[in-house]
């Protein structure tokens, strides 16, 4: 039995380790992806996870596979594009120091997936199946998310939601915002954040937790606040928790991911509903995905970067 199945994107971020006096930067590579960060989490505090997507037949494909194995999240549904390369991500930092990001993805490889080539056995396997948005921006990779996930609403597996914005990769705003929107409408419990939020509804996170919840038909709804912690809300308590604070903060890519990864596990190992949880249950969820991220964020890259269970119970 798998605990959680996702679907989409594993690549290499290339992070930005120092700049010389022209303003090129000097860049580390790592594995990444948001759903491979979101089940790298997941695995690493006991969940057993597959992942569905493509990458290239390319050095960086071959080390991707590897670090999955090496994770224990299950590659069956791994398959390898030899007409295109892995998808590569460049993540910057601004003169305000926000990240900037861009991708070597025209295409990627991540959205040559057809729904055809799906390993529907998996979700039948699986307990929740998650997927982000990144494998909407582009055919076919968007009707083969969409397939799958009607087939494990279908099916009545707990439809998990992040819809990771990265705008470089959308022909339009307006497209994102439309196939963020559709994806946000088929889950069970969204993790989105505060600068999505503002995006798609421009309002506070609170506000957006409670549009997701009564407009969307969401059971549980996340909003990651970057230092300011976390919003969580279902149908029965909402309040918010925040951060680990004093930590030295090196690379906050993928910390919005291994949160997702982190809350799931809690959620699944609580062994209740999403909207039957309360404020104790959730605020215990929260605390504990908020301290994951956080000690995420001192080390670089995402699939590397989560934490141990033994550091996490420490800071808590």
């Amino acid at each position: 039995m798998i605990d959680v199945v996702a679907l989409g994107e594993l690549l290499i971020d290339f992070t930005c380790e120092k700049t010389d006096a022209d303003g090129y930067p000097t860049m580390a590579a790592h594995p990444g992806g948001a759903p491979a960060n979101f089940l790298a989490a997941l695995t690493k505090y006991g969940a057993k996870t597959a992942l569905i997507g493509k990458v290239g037949a390319d050095t960086f494909g071959k080390l991707l596979l590897g670090t999955l194995e090496k994770a224990g999240i299950d590659t069956r549904g791994m398959l390898v594009d030899e007409n295109s390369f892995t998808t590569l991500a460049f993540v910057t930092l601004d003169a305000s120091g926000n990240r900037e990001f861009a991708f070597a993805r025209k295409p990627g490889a991540d959205t040559r997936l057809t729904a055809e080539e799906i390993d529907y056995s998996l979700i039948d396997e699986a307990k929740v199946f998650h997927f982000g948005t990144l494998s909407l921006t582009d055919e076919p990779a968007r009707t083969a998310t969409q397939k799958a996930v009607a087939y494990a609403k279908e099916r009545g597996k707990l439809i998990s939601c992040d819809p990771n914005l990265r705008l470089p990769l959308w022909r339009s705003a307006e497209e994102a915002k439309e196939q963020l929107l559709w994806a946000i409408a088929q889950a069970d419990v969204v993790k989105i954040s505060d600068n999505e939020v503002e995006f798609l509804f421009d309002c506070s996170p609170a506000e957006g937790a409670e549009i997701i919840l009564r407009d969307f038909g969401a059971k549980l709804v996340f909003v990651t606040c970057g230092a300011d912690g976390c919003y969580f809300k279902n149908a029965r308590a909402c309040g918010q928790v925040p951060t680990l604070k004093g930590l030295r903060v090196i690379d906050t890519t993928g910390a919005g991911d291994i949160f997702g990864g982190s809350a799931m596990r809690k959620l699944l190992e609580s062994g209740a509903a999403p909207e039957d949880l309360d404020e104790a249950k959730l605020r215990e969820i929260a605390a504990f995905a908020c301290a994951a991220a956080s000690l995420s964020a001192t080390k670089p890259g995402g699939i590397s970067s989560v934490p141990l269970l033994e550091e996490v119970l420490e800071k808590l």
